[in-house]
């Protein structure tokens, strides 16, 4: 059945305000209503057109009013939130994505309009440990739960969920798993820690990295709205990258650091108002997370336009990251000193590059020489 009349939490963030534009330009759509504590940006706004704002905070059961006079039918509630500092903290961060949750699903219990719910969750809920499997699946239990901040919120978040459909097994539920985001536009921790021109990471550690397309994230939100696909779906694009890859391909410099000064490297960035990566987030960057799709693609029915090498290099290009250094200086360099210590050391030659053969009897060959640049980055 067709949505009617949409009600979407969260849009002053790029998601649910992205969702928001993309139903209320569907003409088979009667109405859709955005709710956030805070108002949408002014390009947001007018991206949104006939949307509705409502200023009206989830955790105060005047949500409920607003779903049952607007006779609400669908509810998407994508204001999950992974950022303490712009939600004023971590205990307001837990109680907006806690409490809010458990109030806005009372909303939705005591409703006789109600009749599909789709939420936003991550795949953080598998957690990240040195123990898990190469892939997980939606069946897959955690090694090691989230011992607390935004993944130990969407496991909580997650179980209110199934309670709520064992108590209305009417509405049918989509809960989404996303992975980490990452686009031109996209304001997350992960675009913010491939901005820095000098990105730390964990001393002996490559963690496999899998991203999602905020595209692609949209357009599987707008799918699981208009139409019946209830169930858990793991939600990344196909393929993934090596950390070390990821950030060779941003042209940033690595900064390896020993793993028992991780947490102080990230309390540090935090309050340089750098980048706000949490404890599960810097336990990703240890050990990595990679997740089953299949399920996506065969029920859910939806296949990612970007893989994760491309989705990434959108991103480069989008925010016109620049190398920090002109490493093919330093590669010319390298290949310079390496072929005159070959030619100096006999048997330790490289690989196509031999000695010529004599021009004339008896002439020594020639020892091609180059001019060694300077050793000064690009400004």
């Amino acid at each position: 059945m067709a949505p009617s009349v949409v009600l979407v939490t969260g849009v002053a963030g790029q998601l649910g305000g992205g969702l928001a534009a993309r139903l209320a330009s569907d003409p088979s759509i009667d109405r859709v209503l955005g709710v956030d504590t805070t108002p949408p940006s002014r390009d947001m706004r007018r991206r949104m057109g006939r949307a509705e704002f409502v200023r009206v905070d989830i955790r105060n059961p005047l949500i409920g009013k607003v779903i049952s006079t607007a006779k609400v039918d669908t509810v998407v509630h994508a204001s999950l939130s992974g950022h303490p500092s712009a939600s004023g903290g971590r205990s307001m961060m837990m109680e907006m994505n806690v409490i809010g949750t458990m109030q806005l699903l009372a909303a939705c219990q005591k409703s006789d309009t109600v009749g599909r719910l789709v939420v936003r969750s991550t795949t953080s809920v598998y957690g990240a440990s040195p123990r898990d499997p190469a892939m997980f699946t939606e069946a897959t239990e955690p090694k090691a739960l989230p011992p607390g901040g935004y993944a130990k919120d969407a496991v909580e978040i997650e179980g209110y969920v199934r309670s709520f459909s064992r108590r209305r097994p009417d509405i049918p539920v989509t809960t989404l798993r996303f992975v980490n985001l990452i686009g031109p536009r996209a304001d997350t921790a992960f675009a913010h820690y491939f901005s820095l021109p000098v990105v730390p990471v964990v001393l002996g550690y490559d963690a496999r990295v899998q991203l999602l397309h905020t595209e692609d994230a949209l357009a599987v939100l707008e799918r699981a709205t208009t139409q019946d696909l209830p169930g858990v779906f793991n939600v990344g694009a196909d393929g993934v990258l090596m950390l070390s890859q990821a950030v060779r391909r941003a042209g940033r410099v690595a900064l390896p650091i020993p793993e028992p000064l991780v947490p102080w490297v990230g309390r540090i960035t935090r309050r340089a108002r750098l980048v706000d990566f949490s404890p599960e987030q810097m336990r990703l960057l240890n050990y990595g997370r990679v997740v089953d799709t299949t399920k996506l693609k065969t029920e859910f029915g939806f296949e990612p336009r970007w893989t994760t090498v491309q989705a990434f290099d959108d991103f480069v290009a989008g925010n016109a990251l620049r190398p920090m250094l002109d490493t093919d200086r330093y590669v010319g360099v390298a290949e310079s000193v390496a072929l005159r210590a070959a030619h100096v050391l006999p048997g330790h030659l490289l690989p196509g590059h031999g000695p010529r053969e004599p021009e004339a009897p008896g002439r020594p060959p020639e020892i091609e020489t180059r001019t060694t640049p300077a050793l000064t980055p690009v400004r």
